[in-house]
C-alpha cells in the first residue's frame, strides 16, 4: 500500500511516502508562509522522485497537532481534499509515533471520514468587524 504523509504543524513541514512501513522518500522543507503555495509542489515531487503520480496514492496518514492553526488548517485540508479526489482513506494522528501508528491503523482498515486538528487550545476566534 502506498501511503502519503503530511505534517505541516511547524514551520518546517514534512511530506513523506511509504510503501506500508517501507520508507520510498521524504521531504522536509521551510515552508513558513508560503506552506500553501509549496505543499503540492513538494507532494508531486516526492512522488516523481519515485516514478510515481496521484493515482498511486492508495492512503495518506496526516499528523493532528497539536501545533499552528494555520499550518495544522492547510496541511490537513491538503490531506482530505487529496483523500477525497483520489478516493483513498485518510487518517490523523496525534501519537508520537504517527507514522508508524498511522502506516499500522490504515493497515488494518481504519480510517476518518474526514481528518480532523487537534489544536490543543481553545481556538478563539474574533468579532468580525463592522
Amino acid at each position: 500500500m502506498i501511503i502519503l504523509t503530511i505534517r505541516t504543524e511547524r514551520p518546517e513541514a514534512e511530506v513523506g511516502l511509504y510503501d506500508d512501513s517501507t520508507q520510498l522518500a521524504y521531504e522536509t522543507w521551510q515552508a513558513h508562509r508560503e506552506l500553501a503555495e509549496t505543499i503540492h509542489i513538494k507532494i508531486k515531487a516526492v512522488l516523481a522522485a519515485q516514478h510515481k503520480d496521484w493515482s498511486d496514492v492508495q492512503g495518506i496518514v496526516c499528523f493532528a497537532g497539536p501545533g499552528s492553526f494555520t499550518g495544522l488548517r492547510i496541511g490537513i485540508t491538503a490531506a482530505n481534499a487529496l483523500a477525497y479526489g483520489l478516493g483513498v482513506p485518510v487518517l490523523a494522528t496525534k501519537d508520537p509515533g504517527w507514522i508508524e501508528s498511522g502506516i499500522t491503523r490504515l493497515g488494518h482498515g481504519e480510517h476518518d471520514t474526514i481528518a480532523l486538528p487537534e489544536y490543543g487550545a481553545p481556538v478563539h476566534i474574533t468579532q468580525q468587524k463592522k
